[in-house]
């Protein structure tokens, strides 16, 4: 029985491993900053969330995204569209309504 535990934490630890390695390897090609580029648009929530009252983005916002590098904010939206096939629920239909 021990064997079996074993090898069960083994087997599920391939998974976690790989999944780290791919993480380590994106934040490499994109620079350690783009999390941190990535989080200094939250001032952009007020103009991205559906249903808000805003219809512009503050100068705040428009500051923030422009110190987000291109290869950063390519690859989070690449990234970012892969979601719905690698959770398997329907892909996204967006309207420009």
């Amino acid at each position: 029985m021990a064997n079996f535990k074993t090898i069960l934490r083994a087997m599920l630890m391939i998974p976690a491993t790989v999944l780290m390695i791919q993480f380590q390897l994106m934040g490499a090609a994109m620079g350690q900053s783009c999390p941190v580029q990535l989080s200094n648009l939250n001032v952009c929530a007020p103009f991205v969330v559906p249903g808000a009252p805003t219809t512009a983005p503050s100068p705040d916002c428009c500051n923030a995204l422009q110190l987000v590098s291109n290869d950063c904010l390519c690859s989070t939206l690449r990234i970012a569209s892969t979601l719905p096939t690698a959770c398997r629920v329907p892909p996204l239909s967006c309207s420009t309504e």
